[in-house]
């Protein structure tokens, strides 16, 4: 039994010697010492990560119950602190800085000593005394950290990843009803941030649903790859101090556990070796990101002014934007939208590193990892919460400046080209930049076409679809027959 030295503190042994433990932790020495040694950036395992390794460690201890490895008394004892642990009933107990020691061996520490002295707690015995519980012995019996950690890490990001779904589909559905909504609202195309043919503004939100959409799907089959579970491998992949029939029953438990849909990998060796599965899907997380950057950056055009920008559109207006300038008011959730974006293509940069800096049987940079994707995807699912339902959703459109620029646009005399042909259009186009007289009215001008040529040729709403070339061929000899 652990020497008690005050009332606040208890003192554990490991393989280094004794150190004192808080009194209360639930944590164990190993823990201590990896407090100590780590103390970078205050910022504590994500909470779900805590979760999915608390469901490993009881899917573990109901296979080794089944095979007779762990027995029923204690095996029980460790489920149910693993599912406390689930609970988020000890999360203040996970102290280990999220930089730490190579491969998560500290997080996971921690892990089996919360659930070990829990576990004796749940027996009769006191914490620190591993007498009935050891956290080597029975809470890891048959698992490595090498195994373990990559297990949890991607059973995490599976988890995590159905809440940002959620927030995609919203989002989604969102700039696709403004689709809808601003369907009938013409206004002038911009490329190269110069007049282009026009269009309709619920084209342009349609365009961002869909551009959306294959963010999400992209991210949806690269995570496929999070499934491949290497639990069983041990140390290296070969399965050392496993039972051969182990890593089946343990990855059909946390199947069931989780609701993920998991299996066996079929090399455990490169589960262990290759982090392809964080880099596919933090590289996903990185396109969508700059989506949103893309899109977040059309918002603030678009609604920029009131009276000195393209106002097209008006967004919903949250705060005073200024300390200074009255009445001012910016468009923060864009701003907002493109600064997390930012950060998560920052996060990508160093799960990129880390992925590629793995060494022969095991990629020790896990833990950088397991933090960039995690909060990737939480900070992507909070921001596009706050962007849909503060933001999207209460945009509407200034429907006097989409028309003035609709008839203003020199691209309107794009549609003469079938007709006149570009040189003749061309001229148009420079005469009305250069007198700032409307296209249509120096079509008129020149007498080449009726009015009523005029009227159905330079018709906004028509060059918003493809026209039949045939009626393009029609007018051209009606012209030529003039």
């Amino acid at each position: 039994m652990p020497t008690e030295t005050t009332k606040s503190t208890r003192t554990e042994k490991d393989s280094l010697g004794h150190k004192e433990v808080p009194a209360h932790a639930y944590y164990g020495i190993q823990t201590a010492r990896a407090v100590d040694n780590f103390p970078i950036s205050g910022l504590r395992a994500h909470s779900t990560l805590i979760r999915a390794i608390a469901m490993v460690k009881e899917a573990a201890a109901l296979a080794n119950r089944e095979l007779g490895l762990v027995d029923v008394r204690t095996a029980n004892a460790i489920i149910e602190a693993a599912k406390e642990v689930q609970q988020g009933k000890w999360d203040e107990h996970f102290v280990v800085d999220v930089f730490q020691a190579g491969a998560g061996v500290s997080f996971h520490m921690n892990s089996n000593e919360v659930i070990a002295n829990r576990a004796s707690e749940l027996l009769g015995g006191a914490r620190g005394e591993y007498k009935h519980v050891h956290p080597n012995d029975h809470v890891n019996y048959g698992q490595s950290t090498n195994d373990v950690f990559p297990t949890a890490m991607r059973l995490a990001a599976l988890l995590e990843l159905e809440k940002l779904y959620s927030a995609l589909d919203n989002l989604i559905c969102a700039l696709e009803e403004k689709g809808k909504e601003f369907h009938h609202i013409l206004k002038s195309g911009r490329t190269h941030m110069q007049d282009a043919v026009p269009m309709r503004l619920g084209q342009e939100f349609t365009a961002y649903a869909g551009a959306i959409k294959r963010a999400k799907k992209s991210l949806q089959e690269q995570s496929e790859l999070l499934r491949e579970i290497g639990l069983g491998g041990s140390a290296v992949g070969t399965g050392i101090n496993t039972h051969p029939d182990y890593r089946h029953k343990a990855i059909v438990e946390l199947s069931r556990i989780s609701g993920q849909k998991l299996h066996v990998v079929d090399d455990m060796r490169y589960a262990m070796q290759s982090n392809l599965a964080m880099s596919s899907v933090s590289s996903a997380l990185r396109n969508l990101a700059l989506e949103v950057i893309r899109i977040s950056n059309d918002l603030r055009l678009l609604a920029s002014g009131p009276n000195t920008g393209l106002a097209e559109i008006n967004l919903p207006a949250l705060q005073p934007g200024s300390s200074i300038m009255p009445g001012k008011i910016n468009p923060v959730m864009p701003e907002l939208a493109a600064m997390v974006s930012f950060q998560v293509v920052g996060y990508d940069t160093a799960v990129a590193l880390a992925v590629q800096a793995g060494q022969l049987e095991l990629n020790v940079m896990m833990p950088t990892m397991t933090y960039s994707v995690l909060a990737s995807i939480t900070i992507m699912t909070n921001m596009l919460r706050q962007l849909t339902d503060s933001c999207i959703k209460g945009i509407t459109v200034n429907e006097a400046r989409t028309s003035y620029y609709v008839q203003s646009t020199v691209s309107l005399a794009t549609a003469l080209n079938p007709y006149i042909g570009y040189a003749k259009a061309a001229e148009i186009a420079k005469e009305s930049v250069k007198t700032g007289k409307s296209i249509i009215e120096i079509a008129r001008e020149r007498g080449d076409l009726t009015e009523e040529q005029i009227k159905e040729i330079l018709d906004p709403a028509r060059m918003t679809e493809p026209v039949s070339p045939l009626d393009a061929a029609k007018q051209r000899e009606k012209i030529k027959a003039k």
